[in-house]
């Protein structure tokens, strides 16, 4: 289904693509969202990408990267600021321990039903992975693919470590300076949320293994061999537990963050395994 954006928002028109941001009503607070379309309507006819981002993530860390994936595939993509991130409103309580499971219950179905999606793909970097697979199993049929980046499928130890090493970074005030740029004073909130939610002891037994058998969409699971929050046991558990197709993607040389490491490889795999 097309999305539908009402006349009143800002539009920015670019040479292929078409740019809107909207504002998603919720009663724990207003989400940010932003709407690539591509030029000439070809792309009514096809279900947009939805895109969900990691835990230190907003629209604008996506970069250029949702315009390149829309002129690529011929769809609209869809970006939007988690509660608490970004230009979305604060929020004052930390995550519960269900938060992954939480935002497909709660706030996702706000985004699609606000933006006219009936039928989406979802594609979530690192954190927003298990949150696209989350939203893959509530919404059935209603889902045609997902598209996994980075995602983690349980607390593997490299993922610890690398939250910890990233913790112990952040002790330097430049590096939440940075955050600031992108969620302002919500900054703190971002990291702490991280850092104290993945960290925490009675966390680790998080597992996406209870909702894998929930997904039957065709999953795509992409990770880059070097990725400093997990190995390729967690694309690995994705592909043994979903009922659908899964095609995994280890990207040799890749860090964690593959469409920025390498763009044009990761618009090649979504293009090839959405036609």
């Amino acid at each position: 289904m097309p999305v539908t954006v009402r006349p009143s928002v800002a539009v920015t028109v670019r040479p292929s693509v078409a740019v809107r941001d909207r504002w998603i009503a919720h009663p724990g607070g207003r989400l940010f969202a932003r709407v690539w379309t591509p030029a000439g309507g070809s792309a009514a006819s096809r279900h947009p990408v939805v895109l969900l981002h990691d835990s230190l993530g907003c629209v604008e860390l996506w970069r250029d990267f949702p315009e390149r994936l829309c002129a690529a595939i011929d769809r609209s993509v869809v970006a939007y600021d988690r509660l608490g991130f970004g230009r979305s409103d604060a929020r004052t309580e930390r995550p519960g321990l269900d938060f992954i499971a939480d935002e497909a219950r709660t706030f996702f179905p706000a985004v699609c039903e606000q933006l006219g999606i009936a039928g989406f793909v979802a594609f979530g970097h690192s954190v927003g992975g298990g949150m696209a697979l989350h939203c893959a199993a509530a919404a059935g049929s209603g889902c045609e693919a997902v598209i996994t980046e980075s995602a983690q499928a349980f607390v593997e130890d490299r993922t610890v470590q690398g939250i910890s090493a990233a913790q112990a970074q952040f002790a330097d005030a430049g590096q939440i300076d940075r955050l600031r740029r992108y969620h302002g004073a919500k900054a703190q909130w971002v990291l702490d949320a991280w850092t104290g939610t993945w960290l925490r002891p009675d966390f680790a037994s998080w597992s996406l293994a209870p909702v894998l058998p929930q997904v039957r969409s065709p999953v795509l699971a992409i990770h880059g061999e070097l990725d400093d929050y997990g190995t390729a046991r967690h694309p690995e558990a994705i592909g043994r537990g979903c009922a659908g197709p899964v095609r995994v993607e280890i990207l040799p040389g890749v860090r964690h963050v593959p469409h920025r490491e390498q763009p044009e490889r990761v618009v090649e795999l979504v293009r090839d395994f959405l036609a």
